[in-house]
């Protein structure tokens, strides 16, 4: 249903002088990164590189490698699958050009710390060959390592560590002497302190121990505090999807709501398996809204989801949308709507409901033969038992095997406008009683019905000379 209401999120990829758009087919969050997933117009996979909100690299694949950055961070991290209104947010521009291969780790420096480089360059291992990356890191530690800055060389070492860690000299660095003090920091030094000298550090840290409730509020924290709202939102909508428990709702939605509408807003918190409708109050006057617009169906889109669990305060909507729906949406919705029937049923709309059932089983009849209708009606018939509608379809059930009832047949088909389905029970009448003129004019004005009349004026004709036979 939600699905629906969203436009998928359009990108166009410059890639030398080649344009090529496509919609994003999902999206992944892993801390300062952002890996986006790109199907083309012609099915061709591009994946692009973002962090924080500048664009990396990114080029096509045909395959994403098990051990590789991107796939860790479908794995590992906050997915957001499309259409999600929250896609919008996460790519600054809705244009990319993938710049120069050979010029990106220069240009990457004029923007970012040496440190950030070394970092950006471990998500580029579906772009790169391992060993150039591994070399472009080992050439940031030996930089820092040359100038001085021995904390900045370690810092770059466990960035190494952490990307290659089967690599022989990263692991004799990372034990030998001068780093002791450093290892010793990291590990017994709170994450207040760490973050004063290494920010990067505790931010992967915290998000990818974020099961951990200590560590997620500490990157909460980081996260306000940098004005980061789309990754707050996720992160918070992660953990609400989880635990099933939407804590701090008032504060969230106005976050928010700073970055997208209340109609969007709703949604996320649906596709998170919240009920908006219990949780959310500016909700109610959003439908009531769609409501004085007559725009029924986007209303009924919006609280089909949840109509088994809307508060009672909803009764009055729910009457205005199933006096006013088309009976072909409840139709396509009908097992939804069965909670509706449940909640609307009293004697004060008796008559209301006996008007919808019978636009509802013309559509039924229109689509389904006659035994699946009567089965799809059963659930609204044991909360209407004297519905004078489900009781003609339960007597044409009754008459279908009963050839000696096909008239009888015809008249209730005839009634419910399914004028071919009554031609065919008036056609067999009529080979059964080829001089009665009755169920011949039954055909005439079924044709009449269909405005089909030149075949109503045949069988007209043929009604009169019966009549006139029978006479003489």
């Amino acid at each position: 249903m939600y699905k629906e209401n969203i436009m998928p999120t359009e990108i166009s990829i410059k890639d030398k002088k080649i344009m090529v758009k496509g919609n994003v087919n999902r999206a992944a969050l892993f801390a300062r990164t952002k890996v986006i997933d790109v199907m083309t117009e012609d099915n061709e996979r591009f994946y692009l590189i973002y962090y924080k909100n500048s664009f990396i690299y990114g080029d096509k694949l045909d395959k994403v490698e098990e051990d590789s950055f991107i796939n860790k961070a479908f794995c590992e991290g906050i997915v957001i699958e499309s259409p999600h209104p929250i896609i919008t947010k996460l790519i600054p521009n809705q244009s990319v050009s993938i710049p120069n291969k050979n010029k990106l780790f220069s240009q990457l420096q004029l923007h970012n710390s040496l440190q950030e480089m070394a970092y950006i360059a471990t998500t580029l291992d579906s772009f790169f060959e391992k060993e150039q990356l591994v070399k472009i890191i080992d050439n940031v530690y030996f930089h820092y390592r040359r100038s001085g800055s021995f904390i900045k060389s370690f810092q770059v070492l466990q960035i190494l560590n952490d990307f290659s860690p089967t690599l022989k000299s990263v692991n004799e660095r990372m034990n030998s002497k001068e780093f002791i003090s450093y290892t010793d920091f990291y590990k017994s030094s709170s994450l207040p302190s760490i973050l004063k000298k290494d920010p990067l550090y505790v931010e992967l840290h915290c998000f990818q121990n974020r099961s951990n409730p200590d560590k997620r509020i500490f990157l909460e924290d980081i996260l306000r505090k940098q004005d980061c709202f789309v990754e707050l939102l996720l992160l918070w909508l992660e953990k609400v999807e989880k635990f099933q428990k939407a804590e701090s709702i008032e504060k969230y939605t106005g976050i928010a709501l700073q970055l997208v509408t209340i109609e969007e807003w709703i949604i996320m918190l649906g596709n998170a398996k919240i009920n908006p409708y219990r949780e959310l109050p500016e909700a109610k006057p959003m439908i009531e809204k769609m409501i004085q617009k007559e725009d029924y169906e986007t209303a009924a889109e919006y609280v089909i989801k949840f109509i088994h669990d809307l508060p009672a305060s909803y009764d009055s909507i729910l009457n205005q949308l199933w006096g006013n729906l088309n009976a072909g949406f409840v139709v396509s919705h009908l097992d939804d709507f069965i909670f509706m029937f449940q909640k609307l049923v009293h004697k004060d709309n008796a008559k209301q409901f006996e008007q919808n059932l019978f636009q509802l089983a013309v559509i039924l009849l229109e689509e389904h033969d006659l035994k699946t209708v009567h089965e799809k009606l059963l659930p609204i018939h044991t909360l209407l038992p004297d519905s004078v509608v489900i009781a003609k379809v339960n007597k044409m059930v009754e008459m279908l095997e009963d050839p000696d009832r096909m008239m009888e047949l015809g008249e209730y088909y005839a009634e419910f406008k399914q004028y071919d389905k009554a031609i065919d029970c008036f056609f067999w009448e009529m080979e059964l009683q080829p001089q009665d003129p009755t169920p011949v004019q039954k055909i005439s004005k079924m044709y009449q019905h269909k405005g089909l009349v030149e075949e109503a004026a045949t069988y007209q004709k043929v009604y009169a000379q019966l009549k006139g036979t029978r006479s003489i």
